[in-house]
């Protein structure tokens, strides 16, 4: 993930940050905004670590996957919508609804509407 990944959703990665930092504090985090000088040196204060060791280890955790909830984070939708583009037909666009299959009212053999 990218710096970028996480300023722009910067108070769900609380969780993650805890996680990683567990000395760090949510009211802290929330007065750093998603700014990343202010965190590498906050995180470096915490930990009581160099700012260049600290600025590894930031570049190592940024080096891992965005964690599952931020994805699905509704803030999150347009940017994995858009990303989905490159599995979606010629013709087609990523943001349309899928009734236009035709298959979202269908009646199952046993009676029941398929539902999804």
């Amino acid at each position: 993930m990218k710096w970028v990944h996480v300023s722009e959703n910067w108070s769900a990665f609380f969780e993650a940050i805890l996680e990683k930092w567990p000395e760090a504090d949510v009211d802290e985090l929330e007065e750093i905004d998603g700014d990343q000088r202010a965190f590498i040196k906050y995180i470096s204060e915490v930990t009581d670590q160099e700012i260049a060791e600290t600025r590894d280890e930031i570049r190592e955790w940024l080096a891992g996957e965005i964690p599952a909830d931020i994805v699905m984070d509704p803030g999150h939708d347009n940017h994995s919508i858009a990303l989905s583009a490159k599995y979606v037909g010629e013709g087609e666009d990523e943001s349309d609804d899928d009734a236009r299959f035709g298959d979202d009212d269908e009646i199952l053999d046993d009676g029941d509407e398929n539902r999804v």
